[in-house]
């Protein structure tokens, strides 16, 4: 096989192919054993069909173009690789020439990743937010330890914002219940927002004994289906929270007095707020080069994901939804082009710990065992997506080291002293973590 390669654009390129008969002889021996297969000729049994009587009786002219047809694909992929081109989307081919018994030769346009053009990480400055630990920070802290110490009280009156409800839910589409759709007993908390959407509202102002229905998209059903929700409220209490005081620090923690305890917050939050910096830096970096770099995006291929997407969703001739997923695609695309750059540039490759690594973090914010969280991932087909996050998140770390990092007030940031003591191989797990977080 002999190829060519020509530039069409920044993302479009042309495979010019001639590859000669005697690299095309297994596949016209595997379709003449295929149509052997298939075909009904008296006097001869299924698979044992001479090929001279197979091209008296279909062609081989049929023959020949089923053997062409699985040779391209092959002989396509070993161009590419050839020429060294990284294909995406779908090629278009085309024969130029066959002459049996003698050569192919046939063409193929296809999209390719861009040439990107990294820049001096070294020569990048990103500057984070300085971290402040406020009284609000500590107080909010505060409150939600004395929340997990509150006692419930039963009140007459009408709901407000933070009292917990215990209510029946039933919801119906034009008057007939839906299946699944009631529920009773339910405590929650309004304002939680942790529900049905406009659940909060409605139930702000009711009493104890009231019954109100409001209209809402339903989880579910078809997309944009809306239905009624009935609710009734059958108890409101509130939470009283103990008193903040000595006593409380004790019962609620390792600390005698309100003083340490508010100190050791402030101290837990410094820390926070700093390994906040160095995913700050991150997004940034990525958002700076994003808005930097000049990284081609191929028409061809955003059109197809962007009809695919609305297909799927039944919204092929809205325009104004269009353009919006246009830009989205677009922009994942080029998300993807920059760290497929990155990774070749700075020739990162995963190992068996790394991966290892990201998978027990990843299983025990899931709560299962990590072999279960790896089968799991298996079944869905999510082990290549697992692999790609982790070597995105090591070849990120590995030009965010680079990167001069500084707060508002001008303090320079040592990303790697805010990274817990720990292997380096195991550094990009974490990060691939962290990144998982955002």
């Amino acid at each position: 096989m002999k190829s060519t390669v020509e530039t069409l654009s920044s993302t479009r390129i042309r495979l010019d192919v001639e590859v000669p008969y005697v690299e095309l002889g297994k596949y016209v021996d595997a379709a003449y054993k295929k149509v052997a297969a298939t075909v009904n000729i008296p006097g001869f049994r299924k698979g044992k069909v001479p090929n001279a009587m197979i091209d008296q009786r279909v062609g081989r002219g049929a023959v020949l173009d089923q053997a062409i047809n699985e040779a391209i694909q092959d002989f396509y992929v070993a161009a590419a690789r050839e020429n060294e081109v990284l294909v995406v989307g779908r090629p278009t081919v085309d024969v130029k020439e066959f002459v049996d018994n003698e050569k192919l030769n046939f063409s193929v346009e296809v999209s390719v990743r861009p040439d990107v053009t990294l820049p001096d990480f070294s020569k990048i400055t990103i500057t984070v937010e300085d971290v402040v630990v406020n009284d609000a920070d500590i107080d909010e802290q505060i409150d939600e330890l004395r929340a997990r110490f509150g006692t419930l009280n039963t009140v007459e009156r009408t709901t407000k914002s933070g009292d917990f409800v215990t209510i029946d839910l039933t919801a119906r589409i034009d008057g007939q219940e839906v299946d699944g759709g009631k529920a009773n007993e339910i405590s929650y908390e309004v304002g939680s927002n942790r529900m049905i959407d406009g659940l909060d509202e409605a139930l702000v102002g009711m009493n104890t004994g009231d019954t109100k229905t409001f209209t809402t998209q339903l989880v579910g059903q078809k997309d944009g289906e809306t239905g009624d929700v009935e609710i009734v409220v059958k108890a409101v209490k509130e939470r009283e929270l103990p008193t903040l005081d000595d006593s409380f620090a004790k019962l609620a923690s390792e600390f005698d007095t309100v003083a340490e305890l508010r100190a050791d917050f402030a101290d837990r939050l410094k820390r926070i707020k700093s390994m906040e910096q160095g995913t700050q830096a991150r997004d940034l970096l990525v958002e700076k080069l994003l808005a930097d770099l000049d990284i081609p995006v191929p028409d061809e291929i955003v059109l197809d994901e962007v009809n695919d997407h609305l297909e799927g969703e039944g919204r092929q001739d809205d325009a104004e939804h269009r353009a919006e997923v246009d830009g989205q695609v677009r922009a994942s695309i080029k998300s993807d082009f920059l760290f497929d750059s990155i990774i070749k540039a700075e020739e990162i490759q995963v190992n068996e710990i790394e991966l290892t690594e990201y998978l027990i973090r990843m299983s025990q914010r899931y709560g299962m065992g990590p072999e279960q969280f790896a089968q799991e991932l298996q079944k869905a087909g999510q082990i290549s997506q697992v692999v790609a996050e982790v070597t995105r998140a090591k070849a990120l770390a590995s030009v965010l080291a680079r990167v001069s990092v500084v707060d508002k007030s001008g303090n320079k940031i040592d990303l790697e002293a805010l990274r817990p003591a720990q292997p380096a191989e195991v550094q990009a797990a974490d990060e691939a973590v962290q990144a998982n977080e955002q």
